[in-house]
């Protein structure tokens, strides 16, 4: 047997049916597309049309709305920390930020910043600069002795609640 005798099996691939192209092929005139009408033509829209009747996703009630301004975090939970010190891909020693995450594969993108969650355990002293955390989380770092660094909070102003 050599690379140039593979072939597949009778009848694996199925040739592309060309359309249009007389009434014999069994595809030919209307091509497929039936007679006359809205869909014989290009550019139909008609999918939820309910012939004038309200269609039912707008009879619908509608809930909630899409916050524009919402942060998208990358989630990391301790044990996936505890598992890449474990490989040898974070360093123990030096502060876990988010590009420290990024570099040894445990988060793809940055996002708007990191968020801590406390799923698993953490063994080792860690110093973690975070967008975020979990209560949890933030209890399981200070226990194994590290720190746990956040952005600093906006100070309400007292003058815009009176």
């Amino acid at each position: 047997m050599k690379l140039n005798q593979l072939s597949d099996n009778a009848g694996a691939r199925k040739g592309r049916m060309r359309i249009g192209r007389g009434i014999g092929s069994g595809k030919g005139k209307t091509g497929g597309r039936g007679g006359k009408g809205q869909t014989a033509r290009t550019g139909v829209h008609i999918k939820g049309f309910e012939g004038g009747q309200m269609p039912l996703h707008m009879r619908m009630p509608k809930r909630g709305f899409n916050n524009i301004f919402r942060r998208d975090f990358a989630i990391v939970n301790l044990g996936q920390l505890q598992a890449a010190i474990d490989a040898g891909r974070l360093d123990a020693g030096q502060t876990i930020t988010g590009e420290v995450l990024q570099k040894a594969g445990i988060v793809r993108h940055q996002r708007d910043g990191i968020r801590l969650l406390g799923k698993g355990e953490l063994k080792a002293t860690l110093t973690i600069e975070a967008a975020g955390a979990s209560k949890s989380a933030a209890a399981a770092v200070e226990k194994a002795g590290g720190k746990l660094v956040l952005p600093a909070k906006p100070a309400a102003d007292a003058s815009a609640k009176a």
